[in-house]
């Protein structure tokens, strides 16, 4: 009996797209199936990918509604979606939030979000041109480092934020949001330096601001990082 060969790539690649879709159905709120309407409605547009269950970004903060899929619900003030341009070139990916973002609802707007600022400006744009989000949506008590099931539960939604968005680059910034998008262990000082890819979008992963506020002597090497999006960033004349 011959024994057919796998495409181990295709295989791969038919699993990936059956997890991914599975994701997006439990970010909609989906936890099962039965032969309601509603249910076959969904089946029948399993094969359009995370695109269907996305349509805009408005429709993905209305299914995250006032989320309380996991623990980090029960002692979190507001909910921190992500802002900026809704079809931004470049989007910028954070750990979580801390607290002066859980008290504003908005990413980024504490000491490291005023040094993210100054990043922003020093490579020709303005926060107004780019999107600003983060792996989970709430802020961890006392700014610990997210769990493994906080992530697996919000990030569907960073991702069908991501697939709204369709941007040409992400900055992941810092371990957790280089290590979930690029699904590895590898720690950050391994990634950074060049451009990876999720989903067809080119990634570079750098330090974090928060680590650049305590460690300022990485400010050059995160430059450089910078450097290197100038260079592929596709600027306006």
């Amino acid at each position: 009996m011959i024994t057919p060969m796998i495409d181990k790539h295709a295989f791969d690649g038919a699993l990936e797209e059956i997890y991914r879709s599975l994701r997006g159905l439990a970010a909609s709120g989906y936890r099962g199936f039965d032969c309601t309407p509603q249910s076959l409605e969904k089946l029948e547009q399993w094969g359009q990918g995370p695109k269907y269950f996305a349509n805009t970004l408005a429709d993905i903060r209305a299914d995250l509604g006032d989320c309380q899929r996991c623990r980090l619900s029960r002692g979190r003030n507001k909910i921190v979606f992500g802002t900026g341009h809704p079809a931004a070139k470049l989007v910028f990916v954070g750990e979580g939030p801390g607290f002066e973002e859980d008290q504003q609802g908005l990413p980024f707007v504490g000491p490291a979000g005023q040094l993210l600022t100054r990043i922003i400006e020093a490579i020709k744009l303005d926060r107004n041109q780019v999107y600003i989000c983060n792996v989970i949506k709430c802020r961890p008590p006392r700014n610990r480092n997210p769990e493994p099931d906080e992530i697996n539960t919000c990030f569907p939604f960073l991702e069908r934020q991501l697939s709204v968005i369709q941007p040409d680059f992400i900055v992941a910034l810092g371990t957790f949001a280089a290590q979930t998008l690029l699904r590895t262990n590898t720690p950050i000082s391994r990634l950074r330096k060049r451009f990876h890819e999720y989903n067809g979008i080119k990634v570079l992963p750098t330090y974090h601001p928060a680590y650049l506020l305590r460690n300022p002597d990485k400010k050059r090497d995160e430059w450089e990082d910078m450097k290197m999006l100038m260079k592929e960033y596709p600027y306006e004349d």
